[in-house]
């Protein structure tokens, strides 16, 4: 292994068959896995967001993967699974409610938070002696997962921080030189990381929203709450899932959201992009298909429809890594309904904002 930032990393194109089975390149995801035994660091596409994957049950390669994205060793890490009862290996106990949800919507976007076991190291945690557990839906990453024997610590591959990766090209920007391999299989499907559930208490608790919404879950699991402070930065507890703690999914330039009812958010906008340009900056303003055609100043990204918010969770990051390309001093966004898949791409703004949001009415 080479010193971080100048190794070298190989670049893997990944094809699958129509059937979305993973074909010729099968030797590569062999190699791909060896390098995951022996310690070494992989980026692979899953169906929500690229990952950086290490081996979950080596305490050094969890470090890697901190230091690879420069991320707070306290936010802990999800492991990745191929298989159900792969959990019974690294988890004790895992209840019905667990056993339930996994049946319901594994393989997929979803991570269950549950005891750990000794076999799962304290780096991969975060410290805790919980451990966040995900069976993924690509075929790309469970025949990673297979390769590699099963247990593959993965938060998304990006630097810490900046917006999660859902295409290849982003995982080269942020970690050519930083992991041994990248496994290029396009865009992703869904864009926004998983639900976490944690299920380690009495009563399941969403700690972070993704694309199975709270309504969901609770056609498994009834009681299922939302956890109160999920929108809330709180530095003094160490975080139990991802993206608790620390500002998350940020472009360079500051991000305000823009709260209200359609018109009055359209009128502050105008009004805040003239102010902005008057100062000589360059603003980028954050619409929808809907309504985009009302901004006659500032660089406007179409985030999506808002008839379709799966476009528009597909579609947030790659608009907020664009506006970074453009060299935008300042982004205003548009809000969405805090309902449904809405709770997710909500939960993602704020973070990227910094939680700095205008209100009008």
């Amino acid at each position: 292994m080479c010193m971080m930032g100048v190794m070298r990393t190989e670049i893997v194109k990944i094809s699958m068959k129509s059937d979305g089975s993973v074909i010729a390149q099968q030797e590569e995801i062999q190699k791909a896995g060896k390098i995951l035994k022996e310690g070494g660091l992989v980026a692979f596409p899953t169906e929500t967001v690229y990952g950086l994957g290490g081996n979950a049950l080596l305490p050094e390669a969890s470090q890697k993967i901190y230091a690879a994205k420069g991320r707070p060793s306290d936010n802990p890490l999800i492991v990745h699974i191929s298989r159900h009862d792969a959990m019974e290996e690294i988890a004790d106990p895992v209840p019905e409610s667990a056993r339930l949800l996994a049946e319901r919507f594994w393989p997929g976007p979803l991570t269950m938070i549950l005891k750990k076991k000794e076999i799962v190291p304290l780096e991969t945690t975060g410290g805790l002696s919980t451990v966040a557990i995900r069976e993924p839906s690509h075929p790309v990453a469970c025949a990673l997962i297979e390769a590699s024997g099963g247990f593959v610590a993965a938060p998304s591959a990006n630097l810490s921080g900046k917006p999660s990766p859902t295409n290849a090209e982003r995982v080269i920007e942020d970690l050519s030189g930083r992991v041994d391999m990248i496994l290029d299989n396009g865009s992703v499907g869904i864009g926004l990381e998983s639900t976490i559930v944690d299920l380690t208490e009495k009563v399941p608790v969403i700690l972070r929203p993704g694309f199975l919404t709270l309504e969901m879950v609770r056609e498994v699991l009834p009681d299922t709450i939302l956890d109160p402070g999920i929108a809330g930065v709180d530095t003094a507890t160490p975080p139990k899932a991802p993206g608790m703690k620390y500002r998350h999914y940020a472009p360079k330039a500051p991000l305000v959201l823009v709260e209200g009812p359609a018109q009055q958010v359209i009128g502050k906008i105008n009004a805040l992009t003239a102010e902005g340009e008057a100062e000589g900056k360059k603003i980028g303003i954050l619409a929808t298909e809907e309504t985009k055609r009302y901004y006659s100043k500032g660089t406007v990204l179409c985030i999506g429809k808002r008839a379709d918010e799966e476009s528009i969770a597909r579609n947030l990051y790659e608009c907020l890594r664009r506006f970074d390309e453009l060299y935008i001093d300042r982004i205003y966004s548009e809000t969405f309904p805090d309902e449904g898949l809405g709770q997710a791409i909500m939960n993602r703004l704020i973070k990227a904002a910094g939680h700095q949001v205008i209100e009008v009415s």
